[in-house]
């Protein structure tokens, strides 16, 4: 089985090179990795300057509202292996990780795979100790977590995330890559989730797939990222029959920011938010 590692990237060169770092460690070497670069024409200067073997892929971007779906799915359209890995840029992958999920698409061909993410704190000025990440596996408690190993397969699509997951090009295929409709911040991931419920790919839990996601600065909830939440929030109801995101959408209401309109059946932002 032939293995693309996918990752998209605007800025964040450092948590880049980390990746790289961390795939040079890998036990199982990809066949493939791309890198789409959404409107950043330094990333090819630091993949290089990585000796990676990775293969950068330009993306125009005609605004600041990231179109991070439409990236990873120009990512799988470019490869051509047999199993797709896709990994945000900001994770680091377990020496194994790709070994895991090779041997869980082995086991369950039909699946989209997902791995457990752990959330590493801000490192020290040297960075993060890469021989010693498994010592901080803590993932995200939200998340089926299998023991090393194991596969839980359920239906809960709604836990999906794009952090780290893979599938078979013909599971890809099936679900038909992200909707290119999801701008910037927010709902694209629980679109993809809803879709594979829609054509009846199960999700598979990796245990022992681990990555970790590097530090940096959020705000919870991500008030920065107010208007494509609310305009991407709309877009999935129109799709799927509810609201995704309710808990930054009622913590947005609480502060506010934004109000539901009952009669319309929508949230919108507050013209003069209250003091």
């Amino acid at each position: 089985m032939t293995v693309a590692v996918i990752t998209v990237v605007a800025g964040r060169s450092t948590h880049l090179r980390r990746q790289l770092d961390g795939l040079a460690r890998s036990t199982r070497v990809p066949d493939e990795h791309i890198v789409v670069a959404m409107g950043d024409p330094d990333v090819a200067e630091t993949v290089a300057a990585t000796g990676s073997s990775a293969r950068v892929v330009p993306m125009e971007v005609g605004s600041g509202r990231l179109p991070v779906g439409e990236a990873r799915n120009l990512g799988a359209r470019t490869a051509a292996s047999d199993l797709l890995v896709f990994l945000d840029v900001d994770c680091i992958p377990a020496p194994d990780l790709l070994e895991r999920y090779v041997g869980a698409a082995d086991r369950c061909p039909a699946a989209l795979l997902n791995g457990p993410v752990t959330y590493l704190r801000e490192p020290g000025p040297e960075g993060y100790d890469l021989a010693r990440l498994r010592e901080m596996i803590d993932p995200h408690p939200a998340r089926p977590f299998p023991p090393d190993g194991e596969i839980t397969v359920n239906d809960a699509h709604e836990l999906f995330w794009s952090l780290s997951f893979a599938a078979r090009t013909i599971v890809w295929d099936r679900i038909g890559g992200f909707h290119t409709g999801y701008q910037g911040y927010g709902g694209e991931d629980t679109d993809f989730g809803q879709k594979a419920a829609q054509t009846g790919v199960p999700m598979a839990w990796v245990g022992g797939a681990h990555a970790f996601h590097q530090h940096h600065p959020v705000s919870n909830p991500p008030v920065e990222h107010l208007d494509d939440i609310l305009t991407n929030a709309v877009l999935f109801q129109r799709r799927w029959g509810w609201w995704p995101m309710r808990g930054w959408l009622d913590e947005f209401e609480r502060m506010g920011l934004v109000e539901y309109d009952a009669a319309e059946g929508r949230w919108s932002r507050v013209a003069t938010p209250r003091p």
